[in-house]
């Protein structure tokens, strides 16, 4: 009953949404999402501290007790559960299932995706897990601006725009950072979108930024000491830019290859038991692994990096100044580590986080071993915040977002010129290794990774099974001319499939190759099918990505070519007519005006 009054009320809805303008219906749903997603990023927040608040408040901080060697297990082992029990599906890489659905699923996202994210997000990283929590909000609020689309019945155009507007709401209001958010969709999510589409982003993003300041303050997320940019240290901002880049391709292939070999291990309670063993050890080796890492991060910023490390091994550390390069360059190393493992062993959370973290690091590494040199004195702090942009320019090859972002959440739009010089030595050093980012990776070896070039992107849209043709007439392998013709005559179609007793294809029979046959009667009882028929040029799956079937085409000359199922059963035909006159509609979607 209430699911009838829903679908009567939506309807009711989307019929008087859809006859104002197209795009002041964009603008007040990009509004709408905004809140929504805004919403989701404060509530994920509060849900982190007040988890993270519950925990610690049992002893002094978490560094100083052996607890937090047990408590990330604990939240990955809960957010398994979580996700096994009520959701049912992988929802781990958030960012990754938000491309495929926009290339794969029409941009159609789960309803649960709304708040399956939220949750199991919240009890990893509140427990101590070493991820971050943006690409879990960023899923949210995509699925937000989707399924308010799907909900008003909106065409594939409108939802991709609704969806994009959502996860820049996410990052946004995340990070209270409404550039950024833009950035982020412009670069990493929605390839193909006009100038006159980024207003709804726009909207969206600041609508959300004003919902996380409402209820998060106006407080910089970190706080620093920075000094102002000076000309001599751009030497050195070039060499951290490279080094960011040479991490970024060492994170980005580690972390996959980890995620991998752990996802071998077929029992989930042995998965969990090893990665959670593992990410302990991790953590009493190296504490600022715990959680985030984002206040280590900010007392880097602020000049006190040793003092994150707790008590006994700061003790260590201030014997001998070598010794702290090289714990934190082991921190450095094993950050990704620690991230796998959480994600690997059941828990949900992104790369964007430990990416920051990572990259602030790196920057502090370098920096001091530059003074510990003696060649040049550099601002610690300084090379702390660029190498946060310089490692997520290369680890998410979206140089834009990582300058803006960073200036945004740190204040640093002082040291603008060295982010913009860190991030493009960054990106273009990973480039030139790495075509794909960390997200984009994944699904570039199936084929569904929509590019900035228009051709493949609509290529990636088009799907084989949707331009499958069945209205031509199968014949039987054994069938005699006679029985050919009388289907013939019925036949609107110049192609015949031929087809065995289970369906199987075996090859074509042609009009014009039975033409001259069609009318000696004596020939309908001596000639078989099995006599005229020809092997197809080519065939394609149902499956089949649009790309390899194009090539077929280009290959073999042919206007039609037969399909077949994993089986080889004969299901249709795929044209290259049907072809064109899909690829000009898709494009006229993509292209948005």
């Amino acid at each position: 009953m209430l699911k009838k009054i829903y679908k009567n009320i939506c309807a009711r809805i989307s019929k008087a949404l859809k006859s104002m303008p197209e795009r002041t219906l964009l603008l007040i749903l990009a509004f709408i999402v905004g809140i929504g997603s805004g919403f989701a990023a404060v509530l994920l927040k509060k849900l982190i501290e007040l988890i993270n608040h519950g925990l610690t408040s049992w002893f002094t901080t978490p560094l100083d007790s052996y607890t937090y060697l047990i408590y990330p297990g604990v939240g990955m082992l809960l957010s398994f559960l979580l996700v096994k029990i009520f959701v049912k599906e992988d929802i781990r890489h958030g960012v990754t299932k938000v491309l495929l659905a926009i290339s794969r699923h029409e941009s159609r996202i789960k309803g649960h995706n709304m708040w399956s994210s939220i949750g199991a997000s919240s009890l990893t990283i509140g427990f101590g897990g070493s991820v971050g929590a943006e690409a879990p909000i960023v899923y949210a609020g995509a699925a937000i601006g989707s399924n308010i689309a799907r909900a008003l019945g909106l065409s594939y155009k409108h939802m991709t725009i609704l969806l994009g507007c959502g996860a820049a709401g996410a990052i946004a209001g995340i990070f209270k950072a409404p550039l950024a958010g833009i950035l982020f969709t412009l670069e990493i999510l929605l390839f193909n979108i006009s100038m006159s589409s980024i207003l709804p982003l726009l909207v969206s993003s600041v609508t959300a930024t004003l919902v996380s300041y409402l209820f998060l303050g106006d407080v910089v997320m970190f706080s620093n000491t920075i000094e102002k940019f000076a000309i001599g240290n751009v030497p050195y901002y070039i060499i951290l830019g490279i080094f960011c880049g040479f991490m970024s391709l060492y994170f980005m292939r580690t972390s996959l290859r980890l995620e991998e070999k752990v996802s071998k291990i077929k029992k989930p309670i042995n998965r969990w038991l090893i990665c959670a063993l593992s990410l302990g050890v991790l953590i009493f080796l190296f504490p600022p692994l715990y959680g985030e890492g984002y206040s280590s991060l900010t007392l880097m910023l602020n000049n006190n990096a040793t003092e994150c490390a707790g008590r006994d091994i700061h003790a260590i550390l201030t014997s001998n100044p070598w010794f702290v390069p090289i714990f934190f360059a082991a921190i450095m190393m094993m950050k990704v580590y620690a991230t796998a493992f959480t994600n690997a062993g059941g828990g949900v959370g992104g790369t964007f986080g430990p990416t920051l973290f990572t990259g602030g690091v790196a920057g502090f590494v370098l920096g001091r071993l530059i003074n510990l040199s003696g060649i040049h004195i550099i601002p610690e702090a300084n090379f702390v915040l660029v190498g946060m942009a310089g490692l997520m320019a290369g680890v998410m090859q979206a140089p834009m977002t990582a300058i803006f972002l960073i200036a945004e959440i740190t204040g640093g739009y002082d040291l603008l010129v060295p982010l913009i010089i860190t991030a493009a030595f960054s990106f273009a050093t990973m480039r030139a290794i790495e075509p794909y980012s960390i997200y984009t990776k994944r699904i570039a070896k199936q084929g569904d990774l929509l590019t900035h070039d228009s051709d493949k992107a609509v290529l990636t849209l088009l799907k084989t099974s949707d331009l499958i043709e069945d209205d031509f007439s199968p014949v039987g392998l054994d069938m005699t001319l006679g029985n050919l013709i009388k289907i013939v005559a019925k036949s609107k179609r110049n192609i015949f499939p031929v087809v065995d007793k289970d369906g199987c294809f075996q090859g074509v029979v042609f009009l014009d190759d039975i033409r001259d046959k069609m009318f000696d009667v004596k020939l309908y009882d001596n000639v078989f099918v099995y006599n005229i028929m020809k092997n197809a040029p080519a065939f394609v799956y149902g499956n089949e990505k649009m790309d390899s079937v194009m090539r077929k085409f280009e290959y073999t000359q042919a206007w039609n070519l037969p399909v077949l199922d994993d089986e080889n059963k004969y299901i249709g035909f795929v044209s290259k007519s049907k072809i064109f006159s899909s690829y000009r509609e898709q494009l006229q979607q993509v292209s948005h005006d």
